[in-house]
């Protein structure tokens, strides 16, 4: 793995908490030499997590929408900065430079996000690894509700097992390392 994709929040959420995970996320990225892909904007924890990347010495692709550059301040000192049509051109090119995804807290566009990945996993687009940094138990009732789902028989076992969940960074990307592929599938 060489790029990491990270899904999060514009907004930095009601705790000092999450923005905390952030810039312990971006440091374990730069230690272990990860790349950072993002959406692009200066705001919320989108902002925390690419800032931190930056001041460490780490690169930073950002990939945001035309009509969302204003909106979400569109981030000005990145490695890189791509700006596209609209949302569609942002997922997929966002996919493309990444060999992985996490996804923090955040709202719905990162639960949209989160779910696209691993819809595509499920269908063969990618083989890439997808994980939840659950940063002070936010993710929690979102994997028990994969786990419903999957008992339920909506959701495979090797389909749910493919969300790969963590209280911390470091933990995180040692999992996901351990099922990176060799030749990722989409490109």
């Amino acid at each position: 793995m060489k790029t990491i994709c990270v899904y999060c929040g514009a907004r930095p959420g009601a705790s000092p908490l999450y923005a905390d995970g952030a810039r312990a996320l971006a440091a374990a990225l730069v230690e272990q030499n990860l790349a950072l892909v993002y959406g692009g904007g200066k705001v919320g924890l989108m902002g925390v997590v690419a800032d931190e990347v930056l001041r460490l010495g780490g690169e930073v692709t950002g990939v945001i929408p035309n009509a969302l550059v204003e909106r979400e301040v569109g981030h000005t000192g990145l490695t890189r900065q791509f700006i596209v049509k609209d949302m569609h051109e942002r997922k997929a090119m966002m996919a493309r430079l990444s060999d992985g995804f996490i996804a923090m807290p955040g709202g719905m566009g990162t639960l949209e996000e989160l779910f696209e990945m691993l819809t595509w996993g499920q269908l063969g687009i990618h083989d890439k690894p997808v994980g939840l940094l659950n940063v002070g138990g936010f993710y929690e009732r979102l994997a028990a509700f994969i786990g419903h789902a999957r008992d339920e028989g909506f959701i495979g076992a090797d389909h749910a097992a493919r969300m790969l969940v963590a209280d911390e960074p470091q933990a995180l990307l040692a999992r996901m390392r351990a099922l990176a592929p060799a030749q990722p599938l989409y490109t």
